[in-house]
């Protein structure tokens, strides 16, 4: 299916979504509304800079970016207009010249829930953080080419970079750097910790719509609105966020109407979920790529020939259907289609067995070697997927076999720091859509998911011209480059990009699909 990016983008998509009920069963008086929702596992930190399971998806509650996406509605359904960037905590901005100098003004009166005001020191203190820490935040400082965000006055913050940014507005929209209520996370800090963040494991201190009021490790984490937001307050004033490791008991719980949201089914229970009235269940097309990942500094991965091979060799269409229960698009770039700018004309990698066979004999492949494809637990497709693409390459003679490792070695070993294994299975994506963002993530010697550690001076070259320039043309240019020299280079078995499910109770809508994939309860209500 030909795939446009406007089309994802204002939901032409066919949307699956159960029929509501009759009556909304699960409406609650005006006062103490709450929101009861069941997730693998309770949040284990609310540092945006330091993820741990469960950080992401609360964190985006409480703290919220300078700028925001537009909205559009389609077929009853809100989505986010990436093409139009609107001022949120800050409410309008100007720039020199050159590009380098921006300065955004904030919204005035804007509190926390500790009711102190948000000046530009906040901002200032929430982007140091991030560069004293080095992590996630750096890393949205460097590929928008940030090198100080300096306070100027109560209400203005200043922006300089070493280039002009094209990513800048759009990477502002983001949870981090985070904007924090200082005044309150310094009241717990200390000569060891001048971050406070040991005192951030267990609270928060921002000024969104929500913030944490009690977590219990393991159990549970309980969100409160926050009485001074600057929006119209949340429907929910109340959201309990509740650990149910097993998928099982998290269905049962919301068929059974004990739960009004769950996190992400598993996509074997969707299409049982959407013949269900009692349950709403709802998609949009996914910016992640799930994907075999060969890393080049290890053979026989370092032959070129070989990564051709092997992608040739899987039948993408035969995963769709066996892992994905056809939910999910085949991929064709590094880029996903939501994002201006995806290029699909380099894809070459059609099943061929045939033709891996060739490669294969041409690079003089030593069949005798094992390979082995590591997975972990982290996304439920892993371990058939790992299997399926195993046998695969069984089938062209390559001694192949799926072995499993634990969520905490693949994160470790695909750390910047480590990055040693020699092929795997992962699921990245950007949460910035834009093209610069996604490849410099992705396929940049310095992006922080590119985690087999492929390193080519000449994408280096390519993503670095393009986050520097505001050449519109020129920027599409070097980004077909790059999204051709990545295919051709073929570091990944490119499998497909999931789509995304979210599954509810009958009666709750808003749901509004980010490109970090969690849902804001700030959106959703009751119909």
């Amino acid at each position: 299916m030909a795939i446009e990016r406007r089309d994802i983008l204002l939901g032409t998509m066919a949307m699956a979504a159960g029929a509501p009920l009759a009556a909304p069963a699960l409406a609650q008086p005006r006062a103490g509304r709450t929101l009861l929702l069941a997730a693998p596992g309770a949040p284990e930190g609310f540092d945006g800079d330091a993820l741990r399971p469960g950080t992401q998806e609360t964190v985006v509650q409480v703290y919220e970016g300078l700028t925001r996406y537009g909205r559009v509605m389609r077929d009853g359904r809100p989505y986010l207009n990436p093409d139009v960037i609107e001022g949120h905590l800050a409410e309008s901005w100007t720039t020199s010249t050159d590009g380098k100098t921006w300065v955004f003004k904030l919204r005035q009166g804007v509190r926390s829930f500790f009711g102190n005001e948000m000046t530009a020191a906040d901002v200032e203190w929430g982007w140091a953080k991030s560069f004293a820490q080095r992590r996630t935040g750096a890393f949205i400082a460097n590929v928008s080419n940030v090198t100080a965000v300096k306070a100027i006055s109560k209400y203005e913050v200043e922006f300089t970079l070493s280039a002009p940014s094209m990513i800048l507005l759009s990477a502002l929209t983001l949870y981090l750097p985070a904007v924090y209520d200082s005044t309150e996370v310094k009241k717990h800090a200390t000569p060891e910790d001048p971050w406070a963040l040991k005192w951030m494991e267990t609270n928060t201190a921002g000024f969104g719509a929500y913030h944490l009021e009690s977590v219990r490790a393991g159990e549970q984490a309980v969100f409160v609105a926050n009485p001074n937001y600057f929006r119209e307050q949340p429907f929910f004033t109340r959201v309990v966020y509740r650990a149910v490791p097993s998928a099982a008991s998290r269905i049962t719980l919301l068929r059974s109407g004990q739960v009004q949201w769950i996190h992400r089914p598993l996509l074997q229970q969707v299409a049982e979920l959407r013949s269900d009235r009692r349950v709403r269940t709802q998609d949009s097309f996914g910016r992640t790529i799930s994907s075999v990942r060969m890393n080049l500094r290890f053979p026989p991965f370092d032959n070129k020939l070989v990564r051709q091979a092997f992608n040739y060799a899987v039948d993408k269409p035969a995963l769709i259907q066996g892992v994905f229960f056809g939910f999910a698009e085949q991929a064709r770039s590094i880029v996903p289609p939501i994002v201006a700018g995806y290029d699909p004309s380099f894809f070459n990698y059609d099943y061929d067995p045939a033709k891996a066979r060739a490669l294969l004999a041409q690079a003089n492949f030593n069949f005798d070697q094992t390979v082995e494809i590591l997975y972990s637990q982290i996304f439920n497709w892993e371990e058939p997927m790992s299997i399926q693409v195993a046998a695969q390459l069984q089938a062209v003679g390559v001694k192949a076999r799926a072995v499993r490792i634990s969520d905490s070695d693949m994160r470790a070993r695909g750390a910047p720091n480590r990055q040693d294994m020699p092929m795997f299975s992962f699921e990245d994506g950007p949460i910035v859509l834009d093209p610069v963002y996604a490849t410099f993530l992705l396929a940049h010697s310095q992006g922080v998911s590119n985690r087999a550690r492929f390193a080519d001076p000449r994408m280096d070259a390519l993503i670095d011209e393009a986050r520097q320039t505001l050449d519109v043309p020129r920027r599409n240019e070097l980004m077909r480059e790059a999204q051709k020299l990545w295919m051709d280079e073929a570091p990944w078995i490119v499998t497909v990009y999931p789509t995304v499910w979210e599954a509810m109770a009958g009666n709750i809508t808003g749901w509004c699909p980010h490109p970090d994939e969690h849902e804001r309860w700030y959106d959703l209500r009751v119909a």
